[in-house]
């Protein structure tokens, strides 16, 4: 609701950007209706998806998975008959999870066993696992309270949830996940063994969500690992019954030399201003027990899917049109940085760049970072989205793997859809292709292109 009195209030202010001339408008409008009956039609990204999840699967940066999904998504393009398709190398982390983790809560007669997930990038447990008495804290002021007296030798336990009264699940989801991120380290700080983390999730359930975690210079190395929502509160209840509860849990990862692989990249050539570029894009690797429906295979085939609809209608555009699988998003954002030094080396001109990394459901609208002026422009557009439900065009978030482009003076465009369910599969083994709505994802894919198509044909200054 804020996102969309900001759009009605910039539109209000009229700053810039005139509105629409009634004749463009009507052409506008009958064009993006030709691109959301296509999509509904016969959208190639739900098939696309199905390939990349079920075919390709999980696809971690530096695994064999991420390899596949490379050839998949640039030999998908080649067949649509893309004008340019190409690989960029990049070198990305090469983590590995090992065997199944282990773990069980110890509280007294009681032993209940627990599943758990290593956090990205931690390092594994001694050999035959790590186990200590349990504190449970859900801040860092209240672990640093705590002090090294009452922590050392313990495994830090922490338990703050994302707040469910939050409606945007994004804003609960950052309340919560620096607890995910740096926790362990400002553990291992006051001398903690071990962290347990509560899943980034609103659900309760019984399945553990990782996610990336990094180590503070300095500081002990410590394992790490993501609990269960249910087992974060069982484990909170038992804590409160009995304060010499313990956790056992075992872990095998490792993080071996950084692995060469690739951002993927098809083009549109344009017509006017070949040397210019507007980007639609997502990441293409997924955490490795997941299929990686929502995050972000879902993003990836909208953004072929965006330039494959302007093709295939025959729209020419004035601009280089880019479609970019980013490679390794999710523990090092390597492919962002690539891709955006690339372009700084290269003095290539990015006009706009469009990301989709919020899964694949019903699009609700796009988040724009840019001066006044350039929010002025598309929100002025506006009028042309709502007929699709699309009502949220403001100020808002780019995505991290366009983010590296802002120093450049790029405008950042997020596509945003209906959240409620997204931290449902978030970084977890049940983000899989049935988890995605055919009809949901083609409208995403859909809006990608009617942006792409606006940005091209009016610029955004």
């Amino acid at each position: 609701m804020k996102q969309t009195l900001l759009s009605l209030a910039l539109l209000a202010l009229g700053t810039t950007s005139p509105a629409l001339a009634q004749s463009d408008y009507q052409t506008d409008s009958i064009f993006i209706s030709k691109i959301f009956n296509a999509a509904l039609s016969e959208g190639k990204s739900y098939e696309w998806l199905r390939g990349l999840t079920q075919e390709v699967g999980p696809r971690l940066s530096g695994s064999e998975g991420a390899a596949k999904a490379v050839e998949y998504t640039r030999n998908a393009m080649i067949k649509e008959k893309f004008d340019n398709v190409f690989l960029q190398n990049v070198m990305v982390p090469h983590w590995v999870r090992g065997a199944k983790e282990k773990a069980y809560i110890l509280s007294g007669k009681q032993k209940i066993t627990m599943p758990i997930a290593a956090l990205g990038g931690s390092v594994a447990t001694p050999k035959g696992g790590t186990k200590g008495k349990v504190i449970e804290v859900k801040s860092f002021q209240e672990l640093r309270a705590l002090g090294t007296e009452k922590v050392k030798g313990k495994i830090v336990f922490f338990n703050r949830p994302m707040d469910p009264t939050k409606l945007n699940t994004f804003e609960a989801y950052a309340g919560a996940v620096e607890q995910r991120g740096a926790g362990p380290s400002e553990a291992s700080k006051l001398g903690a063994i071990g962290a347990i983390v509560r899943s980034m999730t609103t659900r309760l359930d019984d399945i553990p969500h990782t996610g990336s975690m990094r180590y503070a210079s300095g500081s002990p190395i410590i394992p790490a690992a993501a609990i269960s929502t249910n087992g974060a509160e069982l484990l909170s209840k038992l804590l409160k019954e009995n304060v010499d509860t313990e956790i056992f849990f075992e872990q095998f990862s490792e993080t071996l030399p950084d692995a060469p692989s690739h951002n993927v990249i098809g083009e549109l050539k344009g017509s006017q201003n070949p040397a210019q570029y507007i980007v639609v894009g997502g990441h293409l690797d997924s955490w490795d027990f997941a299929q990686g429906a929502h995050d972000d295979g879902s993003g990836c085939v909208q953004s072929m899917e965006a330039v494959r609809l302007l093709k295939d209608l025959g729209y020419k555009p004035k601009n280089t049109l880019r479609a970019v699988m980013y490679m390794n998003e999710e523990n090092g954002l390597k492919g962002g940085i690539a891709y955006a030094d690339s372009a700084r080396s290269k003095n290539e001109k990015h006009l706009a760049a469009i990301e989709s990394d919020r899964g694949g459901f019903s699009p609700l609208g796009f988040g724009v970072v840019g001066t006044p002026t350039q929010k002025s422009r598309i929100v002025s557009w506006s009028k042309l989205f709502a007929a699709y439900g699309l009502h949220q065009i403001g100020p808002g978030g780019g995505g991290a793997d366009i983010g590296p482009l802002a120093q450049s003076g790029t405008v950042l465009l997020g596509l945003i859809p209906d959240s409620q369910r997204y931290f449902d599969y978030h970084h977890a083994a049940n983000d899989t292709f049935d988890k995605v709505s055919k009809r949901e994802l083609e409208l995403g894919g859909a809006a990608m292109a009617a942006m792409l198509y606006l940005v091209d044909k009016y610029g955004v200054e």
